[in-house]
């Protein structure tokens, strides 16, 4: 029969199997922190993305709505909530006279009823194709023709039944679904200005009535400004506001400040906890792995007298850390993996931030990351305890407790 040496890894595999108890809390600890570790990174590069993309995704650099609703413009931008308020369109020619203006088109907000669509209600933006430079560039992402009159696009939080959506009892064949931004215009409805005033004309003939019936002739919900790039902002809201006095304009670069200072908070607290953690998980380790050493001189000592060499017992104990390292790093990752990607949408919503998940390669770098600083921890833990029992003199390690 012959017989097989124990290598190192086989040593140390059936060493932590017979200390369950403790190669299960070791384990945990290691989770725990390859949890957070993943997690972070997933969720850092989640939010980086969704700013990229509501700064692609917004297209103008000024937005003109009606006095007091700036908040209410933000929030359908940035939430999806429907909101319906309105202004005159001679605003628009006004503006356009302005010098500095490079584009300008008009936009009309109009909110569904429940039930129409979805469950809750939504965001109708109807937009002028002839002047839009926002929402047709979307479009044309996944749609080389644009949409004709009588249809819509839908964004990609709203779900379209059989390739139709029904408003107020008017079936509309649904043309394309656009790509996530995680913005507000994700759960948005989106239609040209013809389709638009049909959709309001039939909704009246069947006594439905909105907010814009009494807001006079043609009027318009804001008015989205791209300047030419020498043109100094801050003048050009002036001059908007002097022109006319019942509207508010908003600076897309203020919006996106905002965020980006939340952002930077929320990721820099993120870093920071992960740090310590990883730091923290490192000493609590140390800790353990010192007193179980202990615990197993004896153990170490038949080694010895079995032939095994000082080396040999480092490389045991370094082994067994790494094995722990390399469990508990899969182990959080895969948890972390099953809270992060299909929940995406909710953490979005309940961080109030653009949230937008990273493609493959990104997630495999971040998984390599997480796993490698996993599997650094207990190696680096546990190599005190190692040398110091390597050192131990056989003998007298033997004898203790006689």
């Amino acid at each position: 029969m012959t017989i097989k040496p124990l290598h190192t890894g086989v040593i140390a595999a059936r060493n932590l199997r017979r200390r369950p108890f403790r190669t299960a809390c070791l384990t945990v600890v290691v989770s725990i922190v390859s949890f957070t570790l993943f997690g972070a990174s997933i969720l850092t590069v989640s939010l980086r993305n969704g700013m990229d993309r509501m700064v692609e995704r917004f297209g103008a650099d000024l937005m003109v709505v009606p006095a007091e609703y700036a908040r209410a413009a933000e929030a359908v931008l940035l939430k999806g909530e429907p909101q319906s308020f309105y202004i005159n369109n001679a605003v628009v020619n006004t503006i356009s006279s302005i010098d500095g203006i490079n584009r300008i088109s008009p936009q009309f907000f109009l909110t569904s009823i429940e039930d129409e669509c979805c469950s809750l209600p939504v965001q109708i933006i109807g937009f002028d194709p002839d002047t839009d430079f926002v929402i047709q560039p979307w479009i044309a992402e996944v749609r080389s023709s644009g949409i004709a009159d009588g249809q819509i696009v839908v964004g990609s939080q709203v779900y379209a039944q059989k390739g139709n959506i029904k408003f107020f009892d008017e079936n509309y064949p649904v043309a394309a679904q656009l790509r996530a931004t995680s913005t507000g215009l994700d759960s948005s409805v989106f239609m040209n200005m013809k389709t638009l005033k049909d959709l309001i004309a039939a909704a009246h003939s069947k006594n439905y009535h909105f907010l814009a019936d009494s807001a006079g002739s043609d009027p318009v919900s804001s008015i989205l400004i791209k300047l030419d790039k020498e043109t100094n902002p801050k003048k050009i809201i002036r001059e908007i506001k002097e022109a006319n006095p019942g509207v508010e304009v908003i600076s897309s670069s203020n919006i996106v400040a905002g965020i980006v200072e939340s952002l930077k908070a929320l990721t820099a607290y993120i870093r920071s906890f992960s740090v310590i953690l990883w730091i923290l998980s490192v000493v609590v380790l140390a800790a353990v792995f010192s007193g179980t050493i202990n615990e197993r001189k004896k153990e170490f000592a038949v080694f010895r007298v079995l032939g095994a060499t000082r080396k040999k017992l480092t490389s045991i104990v370094l082994c067994e850390s790494a094995l722990t390292g390399i469990a508990g790093g899969i182990i959080g990752i895969v948890l972390a993996s099953l809270v992060l990607f299909p929940f995406s949408a909710y953490i979005g919503v309940r961080l109030q931030l653009p949230f937008i998940q990273p493609g493959g390669i990104a997630v495999i770098a971040n998984i390599g990351l997480s796993l490698a600083l996993s599997f650094i921890i207990g190696p680096l833990a546990s190599i005190y305890g190692a040398i110091k029992i390597s050192r131990a003199e056989t003998y007298y390690t033997l004898r203790e407790g006689e």
